[in-house]
């Protein structure tokens, strides 16, 4: 049996002032609860496993086994194949309409618009003012169409 003496001589002030301090980045902060989106986030992940069980059970158990446990109400069996071909077809529907929809709104290439713009800079005459290794950069513009002609081989 442990004595009162040595439950005394015990010192734990200098364990838990190891557990809260702050200094060390694992103790107490000034924080204390859950945030919001972690709770939302622990909610939307439990329900999403609830709802997947749910769902893989109504899909997979025979109907007379849900009948025997009490489970009258039900949809469609036919509806454990549509529902997920028809979000699938739904989503791939809505991408090809915004690649097509993206198409429409490009110019084609021969337009001055691929070219120039509202926000299109004309190079300007640079002319370095030092010599040597230290060059500053130039400024920011647009490559013309004769440069970049020039710069490739047909």
């Amino acid at each position: 049996m442990d004595s009162p003496a040595i439950a005394k001589n015990t010192n734990l002030d200098g364990i838990c002032a190891d557990f809260t301090s702050t200094a060390s980045g694992f103790g107490v902060s000034g924080d204390h609860g859950t945030k919001s989106s972690e709770v939302y986030g622990f909610l939307g992940s439990i329900t999403t496993v609830v709802a997947t069980v749910i769902f893989l059970v109504w899909a997979y158990v025979p109907e007379n086994w849900l009948h025997t446990i009490g489970i009258f109400y039900y949809p469609n069996k036919y509806w454990a194949l549509a529902g997920p071909i028809y979000a699938m077809l739904t989503i791939l529907i809505a991408l090809l309409f915004y690649v097509g929809l993206n198409s429409m709104s490009t110019p084609p290439p021969s337009s001055l618009n691929t070219i120039f713009d509202e926000f299109s800079k004309e190079p300007s005459t640079f002319i370095p003012s030092r010599e040597g290794d230290e060059q500053p950069i130039e400024p920011i513009s647009d490559n013309g169409i004769n440069k970049i002609k020039k710069s490739h081989v047909y």
